[in-house]
This record gives structure tokens, sequence and C-alpha cells, in this order.
């Protein structure tokens, strides 16, 4: 690994960024697209020079904020931790946050944790195998991209097979436990216990398909209490309460999975009760249970981008002002069907529901069919978000978004508070 092979293209690639920028764009793709054409094994060369290696995780839902909690608690542990936080899963995402790392020929960092798109994986690991992976679940999730729900499955378990030295699988989900079979490398996991099971549905729980999982016990790392934010941690043995700043009983269980890849990595260094001391204190990631503050008022931002992310944010929803914005961009998914397969029971009742985005109509028939009345409806992101506002009159609230409705309205917002 010579200056020749690398520096020309980092140098190329912060210039794309810096230009990017000036005109107005966020800058986190294009220089990795740029950069990827140039030079194909650019991302392998730089990420080879780590000396703990590379963290892989994907799976349908929790990507983002299990990679926020992995990353804050090695930090904590005291590595120097590169990760593609720019929000951008796919390889060229990777490229772009690599850039900002790099000093010369090489990353100021001891090892990579990624959150990798499930398809955009399988090319990674081809590239680039990792030394360990997180798998975290399956469900149906943008179909016009994967498919049916096993092809997802298949493509995770092209990642785990890649993977050089343990895998890390979630023993609640039968889809991802039944990858065990054939791996080479050991295995750690994760899971609910039995008493919680029915708060984290599989994909065919969902459907009315009752599923025979037994979480796996030797050596898991099992979230056995939970009570609004307080969580407790079962980890060799020992039950360690916390109580999380994250939010949502789906964040307590990505807060087990994190707790089960550190514990893999760090090995005989791993602290159970420092780590999850260094887990309550994760605040939630962009747009994942984020909380805005705008004209005194606290309004929590969440992610939808399919039916069981949807249905168990729901479960945690207030009876507060609420503004539902829907997109049908590539990013988010162009097939807008899975709303029906949503529950919106929880909206019921409140008075002060608004629908905005793209597909807003769409998404106002899905919530009449519930019996959830409509307050408002605009294809517009904004007008919806102000009309929400205006209505909210002050009151605390809650957004529901697709990802591209997500990062619309997270700039209107900051846009607001700095003015």
């Amino acid at each position: 690994m010579t200056v020749p092979v690398i520096l020309p293209f980092s140098l190329i690639g912060k210039a794309v960024a810096k230009v990017t920028r000036a005109r107005g764009g966020h800058g986190s793709a294009l220089p990795g697209l740029v950069v990827e054409r140039l030079s194909p094994h650019f991302l392998r060369n730089i990420l080879a020079q780590l000396p703990h290696g590379v963290v892989v995780i994907s799976g349908t839902n929790g990507k983002t904020t299990t990679t926020k909690m992995v990353v804050e608690m090695l930090r904590h542990s005291g590595l120097r931790v590169f990760t593609n936080d720019s929000g951008s899963n796919f390889t060229r995402g990777v490229v772009s946050s690599a850039l900002k790392y790099m000093h010369g020929v090489s990353l100021d960092a001891d090892i990579a944790v990624l959150e990798l798109d499930e398809a955009h994986g399988v090319h990674f690991v081809a590239e680039v195998p990792p030394d360990y992976t997180l798998l975290l679940n399956v469900f149906r999730d943008q179909l016009d991209r994967f498919g049916e729900i096993d092809t997802t499955a298949r493509l995770l378990g092209t990642i785990a097979q890649a993977t050089r030295r343990q895998v890390v699988l979630n023993a609640g989900d039968p889809r991802i436990a039944g990858l065990e079979d054939g791996l080479t490398v050991p295995v750690g996991w994760f899971a609910a216990a039995s008493s919680l099971r029915e708060q984290f549905p599989t994909d065919d729980e969902l459907r009315g398909v009752v599923d025979a999982v037994e979480p796996a016990s030797a050596g898991a790392v099992q979230l056995v209490g939970l009570d609004g934010a307080d969580a407790v941690y079962e980890i060799n043995g020992s039950a360690l309460p916390v109580t999380l700043s994250v939010f949502g009983s789906h964040n307590a269980l990505n807060g087990a999975a994190a707790l089960a890849l550190v514990k893999a990595v760090l090995g005989d260094g791993f602290d159970a009760a420092d780590m999850v001391d260094a887990l309550s204190s994760v605040a939630p990631a962009f747009g994942r249970g984020e909380v805005l503050h705008i004209g005194g008022r606290q309004i929590r931002l969440t992610l939808v981008k399919n039916p069981s992310g949807f249905t168990l944010s729901l479960r945690g929803a207030s009876t507060s002002p609420t503004y539902v914005a829907v997109n049908d961009a590539s990013a988010d998914g162009r097939d807008v069907s899975w709303f029906y397969d949503v529950d919106f029971g929880a909206l019921r009742g409140n008075e002060l529901v608004f629908v905005g985005g793209i597909r807003a109509y769409d998404m106002a028939l899905r919530l009449e069919y519930d019996g959830v009345s409509v307050a408002g409806v605009t294809t517009d992101t904004a007008t919806g978000l102000a009309q929400f506002l205006q209505a909210s009159d002050g009151v605390d609230g809650q957004i529901f978004a697709t990802y591209t409705a997500m990062l619309d309205i997270r700039k209107i917002c900051q846009d607001a508070v700095k003015q």
C-alpha cells in the first residue's frame, strides 16, 4: 500500500465534497461515488490499515440507532472509531465518510463500525470481508427493491458468510437465527426474554403467524425487563438495570444487540456494567425518535419506512398533535402499499392529525379506513408542517415521516431555530 495508491483519490474526493457543500448539497454520497469510479479498491485499501478491523451492522430495522450505540460504547472503551455517520448506508456513503477521517493516506481510527443496507452490504463484503457482523432482523421492506422477505434474509446470509471472526444474531427472529447454519465462525446472540417477546413481534407474527422462538441462552445478551425508558439487561448471568435516553421499546432491544456486538469486539476487555452505563447516555440518532425544540415545544421526529417499524413506533405514540409525512422518492421506496399493513389504531380519537408529503392523500385514505380523523391534508411537506405547528399552538407533538420527508422536516425545523 503506497501513497500514490490512496492520496490522489482522497484529495479528489475531498475536493468534490467541498464543491458539493458550496453548491448547497449535503455532500454525503457524491464524493464517494466519484472516488469509487476512479479507484474501485480505495475502500479495501484504507480499511485494511485498521488494527481492530471492520464491523458491519445490517438488517431491516434499527441499523442507524444500533450503530450509534456501538460507536459510542467503543469510544467510551478508548477506541478511535470510524463510522459512516452521514446516514448513507451504501458503499459510496462509506467512502464519503472515510474521506472526512483521513489524514494523508491513513484513517484516524482503530476500528470501523459501518451501517450497511442489506443489498449493498453484499457488494461491500465481497470487497471488504468484515471481522464482525451484527444482523438485527428481517421485515418486509421496500419490496420493489428486495422482492420477497426470504430474498432479504439470503442477502444477510451472504454478509454473515463473509465474516471472519464472529457473527452476532437475533435469537428472536427465526430468519436471522437460521443463518447460524453453515457458519464457520463463532456466533453470539441477543434476544428479548420470553416474558417480553410479545412486544417484539417478528414479521410473520405481525401477520398472525405464531413463531415458536426460544431465545438462545448460552452467552446471549438478553433484555429481561422493560418499563418505559427503564430496561434491564442480563449479561453473563448478571442483571444490569439502566434508564435509556432513546425512545421506544424497539430501541431497548437494539441496546441488547449493541451490547452483544461490543462484547464480541472487546472480548476479555468487555466490562458489562461500564458498557451498560455508557449505553444509558446514547441519544437518539437523527430522525429516530429525535426531539426537536421548536417555539418552546418539544416535537418527537420518528422515521418510518415499513409496516413493522411504523407499527412499533405507533405503540409508543402519545395522544398529542400528530403529523404524518409520506413521500415515495427512491430513498423512501416507490411502493406505498405497505401502509395497509400498519395498525393506526393508536391515532384513533386524536383530533389533531395532519398528513403531508407526496403521497399524503394515499395516507389520508388509509387513516380513514382505521377510523382516524384527519384535520388537514397537503402534498407539500412544508405546508403540512406549518399547519401542524399552528394547530398544536405551543403544545408538544409528534411527527412520523418517511426518509426524504424526515430530511425535509428536519432542515425546516433547524432553519427555523437559527432565525
